[in-house]
C-alpha cells in the first residue's frame, strides 16, 4: 500500500502568512460575481491505482451567490507514472457548492462540496496488462476547503486541498492540493459612507452619525424617542416628552426631580415638594409650598410669613387674617374670631311655628336678631334620613338672609337624633343632618367661614319629647 503524502507544515504556514498580510492591502469591500482561476496541482492517488503522485493544473469558473454561497466548475489534469514506468493522464471535472467566509475586506476562507467524474488514461484494453495503471472513468464526490488571499481588490492567491472519493466498482480516494491565482471579474465596491455596517445601495438612512445603532435598512433606532439614536444615547430610558441634551440625557433646571419638558412648573423653588407634573404641593393653601412650609397646617384664611407660619399681632391666639378684631388688648378673652368674648352678639329671632317662619325670615333680613338659636324642626327630616324637607326651607332662608347681611356673624349647626338607634348610628345621622343644613346655606351664598357643623347624636334628646322634636337641627351664633 502506498502512503498518501501529507501537507508540509511550511506550506501551511506560508498560506496563513499570505492570508494575514494580504487582507489589509486595500480598504474597500467589494461585491463579487464571477471568479476565474488557474492553479498548479499535485495529486496523491490511492494505492489501488498503482500510480505515483502526479503533477498538473486546474482551471476554475465560479459564480458568487447571495448568503456567501457560490457555484464552481473545475477541470483538473494530472500526469502520473505507473508501476510499469509508463505515463498516464488523469482528467477530472467537478461541479461544487462553496460556502465563503469573509476575512477582512476581500480575503476569504471557503468550504466546498461537489460531484464529478475522473477519467484514467485511455479506454481500457481488451486484455489487462499488470502494472499499466487504471483505465476508464469513475464517479467521484469532492470535499475540501481553502483560502483566497487578496493581492488587490480583484486579484487573489488561492490555495486549497480536496478529498476525491471514487464510488464505482472499486471504492478509493485521492488527495489533491493546488495553489494558484483567482481573478474576480465584474466585481464592484461595496461603499458604506456613514460606516454603519449597511452598504449604501441598501442604506435608507445614509447620513447616520458614527456610533449609532441601526436596523437592517441602516436607519438609527431610538428606543426612548428622544431623537438621540441608541448607541449615542447615554440615557436610553428618558421619559416621553423630556427635553434632552446632545447626549440624550434630560435636564432639570429647577432640580425638583421632574425633568424639563415634562415639568409644567419649571421655576419651582429649591426644596419644595412637587407633584408628578413638577408643580409645588401646598396642602394648607397658604401660598408656601410643602417642603418649605414650616407650619403646614395653617388654618384657611390666615396671613402667613415667608416660612408659611401665621402671624398674631395682638397675641390673642387667633391668626391674623382670621382675627376680625386684630387690635384686642392683651389678656382679653376672645372668641374663635378673635373678638372679646363679652361683646354683644346678634342672635336669631325667637322660635316660631313653622307655619309662620316665612314672616319671621322677612323680618330677620332687616332687623338685628335677638339671642337664641334657630331651629329646623324634626318634621323636616324623615326618620333615619338626612334629606331636608320643605318645612325647613323658610327657616333656612331666614338664616341665610341674616348671615349674608352681616358676614361677621358665624354660626354653629348642631344636628340631633332621637334615641331609637345605637349611639354610633345616631352620631353619624345627626352629623349628616348638620351637613345637609350647611350645604343648603352655602347654596344660598353664605360664606363657608361663617358655618361650622357637627352632630350631637342623641345626647340632646328629650325623653318626654316626640321623635320629631328630637330630630331637630339647631343653628347657634358662636361669633361675630
Amino acid at each position: 500500500m502506498k502512503e498518501m503524502p501529507t501537507l508540509r507544515p511550511r506550506a501551511v504556514a506560508l498560506a496563513a502568512l499570505l492570508l494575514s498580510f494580504a487582507a489589509p492591502l486595500h480598504s474597500q469591500r467589494r461585491e463579487y460575481r464571477l471568479e476565474l482561476g488557474a492553479a498548479g496541482a499535485v495529486t496523491s492517488f490511492a494505492s489501488v491505482t498503482d500510480l505515483d503522485p502526479g503533477f498538473g493544473g486546474a482551471l476554475r469558473l465560479g459564480f458568487w451567490l447571495p448568503l456567501n454561497l457560490g457555484i464552481e466548475l473545475e477541470g483538473l489534469t494530472s500526469n502520473a507514472q505507473t508501476a510499469a514506468g509508463s505515463s498516464t493522464n488523469v482528467l477530472s471535472g467537478t461541479a461544487s457548492l462553496l460556502y465563503n467566509i469573509r476575512v477582512g475586506e476581500s480575503s476569504s476562507l471557503f468550504l466546498k462540496s461537489g460531484f464529478g467524474t475522473t477519467k484514467y488514461g485511455d479506454s481500457c484494453p481488451t486484455v489487462s496488462v499488470p502494472g499499466s495503471g487504471p483505465c476508464g472513468s469513475a464517479s467521484e464526490f469532492v470535499f475540501g476547503g481553502g483560502f483566497r488571499a487578496a493581492l488587490s481588490p480583484i486579484l487573489m492567491i488561492r490555495g486549497e486541498a480536496d478529498y476525491q472519493h471514487n464510488t464505482d466498482l472499486t471504492s478509493f480516494s485521492n488527495l489533491v492540493g493546488s495553489l494558484g491565482l483567482a481573478v474576480m471579474v465584474g466585481s464592484r465596491p461595496l461603499i458604506d459612507t456613514d460606516r454603519d455596517g449597511v452598504f449604501d445601495r441598501k442604506d435608507k438612512c445614509p447620513d447616520t452619525p458614527m456610533g449609532a445603532i441601526v436596523n437592517k435598512q441602516g436607519c438609527p433606532s431610538d428606543t426612548d424617542g428622544d431623537t438621540v439614536p441608541d448607541g449615542l444615547d447615554r440615557c436610553p430610558n428618558t421619559p416621553a416628552g423630556a427635553t434632552v441634551n446632545s447626549a440624550g440625557c434630560p435636564s432639570d433646571a429647577d432640580k425638583d426631580s421632574v425633568v424639563d419638558g415634562v415639568d409644567q412648573c419649571a421655576d419651582t423653588p429649591a426644596g419644595a415638594q412637587v407633584d408628578a407634573a413638577g408643580c409645588p404641593v401646598d396642602t394648607d393653601a397658604d401660598g408656601v409650598p410643602d417642603g418649605l412650609d414650616r407650619c403646614p397646617a395653617t388654618p384657611a384664611g390666615a396671613t402667613v410669613d415667608a416660612l408659611g407660619c401665621p402671624g398674631d399681632s395682638d397675641n390673642d391666639k387667633v391668626p391674623d387674617g382670621i382675627d376680625q378684631c386684630p387690635n384686642t388688648a392683651i389678656g382679653v378673652t376672645v372668641n374663635s374670631f378673635g373678638c372679646p368674648a363679652s361683646a354683644a352678639l346678634p342672635g336669631p329671632p325667637p322660635p316660631a311655628a313653622v307655619a309662620g317662619a316665612a314672616a319671621v325670615g322677612a323680618a330677620a333680613a332687616t332687623t338685628a336678631p335677638t339671642q337664641g338659636p334657630w331651629v329646623v324642626p324634626g318634621t323636616a327630616f324623615a326618620p333615619q334620613g338626612s334629606t331636608i324637607g320643605g318645612a325647613a326651607l323658610p327657616v333656612l332662608d331666614s338664616v341665610a338672609s341674616v348671615l349674608k347681611t352681616d358676614q361677621r356673624v358665624a354660626v354653629e349647626i348642631v344636628g340631633h337624633a332621637d334615641d331609637y338607634s345605637s349611639q354610633a348610628a345616631n352620631s353619624q345621622l345627626s352629623a349628616a343632618r348638620a351637613d345637609a343644613v350647611r350645604s343648603y346655606l352655602l347654596s344660598k351664598g353664605v360664606s363657608p367661614r361663617q358655618l361650622q357643623a357637627r352632630g350631637a347624636g342623641s345626647t340632646g334628646a328629650d325623653p318626654n319629647g316626640s321623635p320629631s322634636q328630637n330630630r331637630r337641627t339647631e343653628i347657634r351664633i358662636v361669633g361675630s
